[in-house]
Formats: structure tokens, sequence, C-alpha cells
């Protein structure tokens, strides 16, 4: 993990990011979410800011932001639609971390400077009907045929498939065994002969954002395709790239929550009922103060879990934690905005509506809130053995 960038430079990034989408994109929230698209001179303007490889390093024509800047950027994203953030969400996330961390220099040549301007749209091709939140049951296979790979297998709930221009695809080589999970990762481009991308998914919510099956049907690669040249580094790379987007994601929550917080409050000092202000009502303010105490709580806790990441301290427990806490913690609040605006926040073009729906996914993508508690509870456990193990 890199330096980051100068605090000074950093802070006219964050100035940048936080004008633009107040100013810009949160007047046109209901164009995004009627349109189920993200405009055209919005995505050209994100490029222009550096959106598309914030995180990408400097070295490959990114930003180069840290994880602990990364947050502060991700609240921001996390305050208006989500499709937003969606668009270059896996390039500078889960797809292109897999490239920094783990492919060649000819890889990164290839692809991580077109990535970080924008020009190319990574994809993640990870999630199966079998294999989720746990890689272990990849049922994707990749077989070698003479110099080349041969990948076959179909993906779901894939991000930006639609618009994709790359695909990160996790394949099985062989059954695991004492060598290692026996998990590839491959560099596939989009118009590969045999790669089918399917319609594009009609969600609950996050309008805007793409997502669809994806079929990889005999897809020939080289063995330049092979990120890292080593067929046992998919599983290392998935489960990296899924920790640090795990702190991504919760933050990216805590941005909705302190939007969802903040349309509860313009509503409850603006609204009457029977005369009265609805702010005055005390069961409104024990709401607000709920509201109020799950997003600090969840800010303080997203900037502590980011700069463990960034010190090397914890790279696996604490991501779980920020991102079971404020995922969870998040729902709640938008829980309750839907519950102050009372009958106005169950309709649509109402933002705490589209807020509710739209967050109700962090729960379930770069793992369950079930499988963040697995990984969460089993490690202390294991740390717990060994300590006891060696008195």
């Amino acid at each position: 993990m890199g330096p980051g960038v100068d605090a000074e430079d950093f802070a006219a990034i964050l100035a940048a990011t936080r004008d633009y989408i107040r100013t810009v994109v949160i007047p046109r929230e209901r164009e995004i979410a009627d349109a189920d698209a993200v405009p055209d001179d919005i995505r050209t303007a994100l490029a222009e800011m550096g959106m598309f490889g914030y995180a990408i390093p400097q070295e490959w024509g990114g930003l180069g932001v840290n994880l602990s800047q990364d947050v502060e950027l991700a609240m921001e994203f996390g305050y208006t639609s989500l499709a937003m953030r969606s668009l270059f969400g896996t390039n500078n996330g889960i797809a292109g971390q897999v490239l920094v961390g783990f492919g060649t220099d000819e890889q990164k040549a290839e692809w991580l400077e077109r990535i970080a301007s924008g020009e190319v749209i990574s994809s993640f091709a990870l999630t199966e009907d079998g294999a989720g939140s746990n890689p272990a049951g990849l049922a994707t296979r990749a077989v070698r045929d003479g110099g080349d790979w041969v990948i076959d297998g179909t993906k779901r709930f894939i991000t930006n498939a639609p618009v994709a221009d790359l695909f990160v695809v996790f394949a099985r080589t062989r059954p695991a065994d004492q060598r290692g999970p026996g998990i590839a990762v491959f560099l596939v481009p989009a118009d590969a002969p045999g790669v089918t991308v399917g319609p594009k998914d009609r969600k609950m919510g996050q309008e805007g954002s793409s997502t669809s099956e994806v079929v990889f049907s005999g897809v020939r690669v080289p063995a330049s395709a092979l990120v890292g040249g080593d067929e046992d580094a998919g599983y290392r790379a998935a489960m990296t790239s899924l920790a640090r987007g795990r702190v991504h994601i919760a933050a990216v929550a805590v941005g909705s929550a302190q939007r969802a917080l903040d349309e509860s409050l313009s509503h409850a000092a603006t609204t009457t009922q029977g005369g009265t202000v609805v702010g005055d009502f005390q069961l409104v303010q024990a709401m607000i103060a709920d509201q109020q105490v799950g997003v600090m709580s969840g800010r303080a806790l997203v900037r502590e879990v980011a700069a463990k990441y960034v010190s090397g301290e914890d790279r696996r427990i604490a991501p779980s934690v920020a991102k079971l806490y404020c995922t969870e913690m998040a729902g709640k609040v938008a829980d309750l905005a839907v519950q102050i605006h009372g009958g106005t926040g169950y309709m649509r073009g109402v933002a705490v509506e589209r807020i509710y729906r739209d967050i109700r996914l962090l729960r379930l993508y770069e793992g369950t809130s079930e499988i963040q508690k697995l990984i969460i509870g089993g490690g202390l456990m294991r740390g717990a053995t060994r300590e006891a193990g060696g008195r």
C-alpha cells in the first residue's frame, strides 16, 4: 500500500469531488433513476476528474490515493446515487486492484493506464450460482490447450458487464490440493470469441448501475492472460481485493447514511403535523439521535480500519468488522429516514425511498453480513487458539 497523495493535493481532490456531487450529480439523481443510466456527460466529467483511476498508482496513470484517502472519497460517493460510484468502482477496486497487486509488469503496462483513464471499464467476474461470498465453490473451469487456456463457465450479477471492456475472470484450473486452492484469474477482453453478456438485470434499486450474467463458452486466451503467471494467484487475489473493497463499501454506506440523516433533518425541520413542526416531537428526535449515533460510529470505525489496512496491522478481520457494522447501520438509518418522512418516504422520487432500496445491496455484495460474521468470529478464535496453545 503506497503512501497516498500529498495531503494538500488530496484536500483539493476531495473538495472538487464533493462540490461536483453536490452541485451536479444530486440535482440529476431522478434523471439517472428514470433513465436507468448515468448520463454520458457525467461519465466524461468523472473521467476528467480522475475518478476512474483514483486508487490506481500514479506510475500507471492514476491519482494514487491510499485506502485512508479512498474512504474519504467513498463517503462522498455514497452521498448520492450509488450508480455513479458503480460506474468507476470496479476500475479502482476489486477488478483494478487484482492487476495492481498481482499482475505482471506486462499486464499492468497493457491495461492499467487505460483503466485509470476510463478508456477501459473493467469488470470483476467472480460470482456464480454456487460461488458468491465464498470463492471456494467456483465451478468455472480453465483448461490448458497447448500454450493457451480455454475458459468455460457462467458468472452472475457481474457489475458493469454490459459496458465492460475487460473481464477479470476467476476460474478453477484443478481441484484444491496441498499446493493450493487451484483457482486462477485471467484477463479476458469483452470482445473475445465465446464471451456472451446477458440482458441487463432488473434490480430492486441502484438504477443506473449495470449488472448481468456473463457466459464464457470455450473462450481461448493466451498464457499471458493468466494474472501473475500463477495458477494459484486467483484465490489470494480475490480475498485481498475483497478485503480492501469491504472497507470501501463500508465508507460508501456511511455516506449514504449521512445523506439519509440530512434528508431526515430537512424534512423534520420543515414539515408540520397538526400545526407542530415534526422535528419538535420527541419520538422523532429520538429517531434522529439514533441515526446520528450510527453515522458517527460508522465514520470513526471506517477511518480506524482504513488506517490499520494502510499500516498492514489488520487486513482481514477489521475490514469485515467495518463492512458488517456500517452496512447494517446504514440500513437502519435509512429505515428510520423513511419512518420520519411518514407516507412521503414511501413515494418514488423522494430521496430516502431511493436510498432505502439502494443500500440494501450493500449487505450482500463483496461478502454478505453472514460471511463477515464468520470471518470475524473464526479469525478471532483461531488467534485465541494459537495463543492458548503457546502457553
